[in-house]
């Protein structure tokens, strides 16, 4: 009999609901509904509308019960990824105090120096493993501390941005462990709330909430959220929260010498691994542990990805909302150029301008200023290509592995220029899907734990790589030998 899971599945840019339907070794997905995400600024302050994304989901909840009655099938599950890192504080009442802030906001840096005073970044990557980004919870919550002690000293609970979801829909407080592992606070080692940094740091214990697997059944939903009939028996699962956990999950890997790249806003490129590398070349290369399904590590470099592209035709949409994404990328498969940028630069974090930002980081560089719009894209990914193949010499130095594909899924992979011009830098095969890797990764960690897929990784990858067709790139037969 045919079973019907939804997945909430939130990035930075964008949410949807999407609906997956599992039965006779088929899975088929579809989206019930998509709404804008970003960035919103209130008095020079970055935070998430999170009362927005709350009525989107509950509108989406009631489209996706509207669907499953189309089937006549039941909801039997709903499972929450979104973003990492972020997170809302309670009070007693298990309400938020502020809305969450968002990680792009630039008071990061205060929590950065604050943290780095009490903990020197060689313990703490020894204890979390963690590449430094300067918007892990530990420095966020440092600079929350400093910057609002009055929410600070009320706060009862924290959840990060798919736990404080999970708690919304059914009044279950937990953290779920990919996730966690995003904030700096978790023990590479154990895969438990690291208490010594906790302690270090002056964080409240009683805030950290009780760890839990991706497979764990939270509960149900709320009456309030039960707007259909079929959604009266639904629960909700915790599944790798991490969208990028869900991405990785949902790649069909062919074997331990190929590397993911989960590619959005952000690009995640790594391999899964069977333990953490902690050693001082991995902390110079600035990599990180993070954790995946069933405790695999992913070992990973955490880049810049489509912001820069994003934020550029946004710009440029401001002026002339007739500037096509398709059409710019035509034209800029045309282009040959060296102009280059960094794509991690600090500059290109924060929203604004993000033309000018790239014209101004050639110029200091010494390089070509791209001054058309497609020469501005193109240089965007050549850039991107050129810090991929980067990230992967670095994965075969560190880990000692011959890298020979790299599987490219989410948004990214939609994008043919920058597959073809990231199989020529890398000089490796590059594979592009599925899109909805993140989406089929949270979907297949419910369907497994519900009899409606298999239970194991390689079995849900298996089915994933049955279902949906991927695309090959290979590298210019002039392209030089690694």
């Amino acid at each position: 009999m045919d079973q019907l899971f939804g997945a909430i599945d939130l990035g930075a840019s964008s949410g949807r609901v999407i609906a997956g339907i599992f039965g006779n070794e088929k899975l088929e997905l579809t989206e019930i509904h998509r709404f804008a995400n970003g960035p919103l600024e209130e008095g020079h302050k970055l935070f998430w509308d999170f009362a927005a994304l709350q009525n989107e989901i509950a509108a989406g909840l009631h489209k996706l019960g509207e669907f499953a009655a189309d089937h006549a099938l039941p909801v039997t599950s709903v499972g929450i990824d979104t973003w990492a890192v972020d997170y809302g504080l309670l009070n007693k009442d298990g309400r938020l105090l502020a809305k969450p802030r968002n990680y792009r906001d630039e008071r990061n840096m205060l929590g950065v120096a604050n943290v780095d005073r009490i903990v020197d970044a060689k313990k703490q990557f020894e204890h979390n493993g963690l590449q430094f980004q300067p918007f892990n919870t530990l420095y966020q919550l440092s600079a929350n501390q400093m910057q609002e002690p009055e929410d600070w000293n009320r706060a009862e609970t924290l959840l990060l941005i798919p736990d404080l979801l999970g708690h919304w829909l059914t009044g279950k407080a937990v953290t779920e462990r990919t996730n966690a592992s995003t904030t700096g606070l978790l023990n590479v080692h154990s895969h438990e709330w690291d208490w010594e940094l906790i302690d270090l740091l002056g964080y409240k214990r009683s805030l950290f909430t009780k760890l839990v697997d991706a497979g764990t059944v939270l509960g149900s939903l709320l009456p309030e959220f039960v707007t259909h009939p079929a959604l009266t028996n639904t629960m909700v699962t915790v599944v790798p929260s991490h969208d990028t956990a869900a991405a990785v999950a949902g790649t069909p890997l062919s074997g331990k010498n190929s590397a993911y790249l989960s590619s959005g806003t952000w690009s995640l490129l790594g391999l899964e691994l069977e333990a953490p590398i902690l050693d001082s070349a991995a902390q110079k290369q600035n990599f990180t542990n993070e954790l995946g399904v069933h405790n695999r590590i992913r070992f990973l470099k955490n880049l810049s990805g489509l912001w820069l592209l994003q934020q550029s035709l946004a710009e440029w949409q401001l002026d002339d909302p007739s500037v096509n994404l398709l059409d710019l990328l035509a034209q800029a498969a045309t282009i040959e150029s060296d102009s280059r940028v960094n794509v991690n630069d600090d500059v290109f974090l924060s929203p604004g301008d993000m033309p000018a930002k790239i014209q101004g980081n050639c110029s200091r560089a010494g390089m070509t200023v791209p001054k058309t719009k497609p020469e501005i894209v193109r240089c965007i990914l050549d850039s991107l290509a050129d810090a991929y193949a980067e990230a992967i010499r670095g994965l075969e130095e560190i880990t000692s592995t011959k890298i020979d594909q790299l599987n490219v899924v989410g948004g990214g992979s939609q994008n043919t220029l920058l597959a073809r011009l990231t199989a020529d830098a890398a000089g490796i095969k590059v594979v592009t899907g599925p899109v909805e890797a993140t989406a089929l990764g949270n979907l297949v960690c419910q369907a497994g734990v519900f009899g409606a897929a298999p239970a194991d990784l390689a079995g849900q990858r298996s089915l994933i790589a049955s279902q949906f067709k991927v695309s090959s790139f290979l590298p210019d037969s002039t392209t030089k030998n690694r």
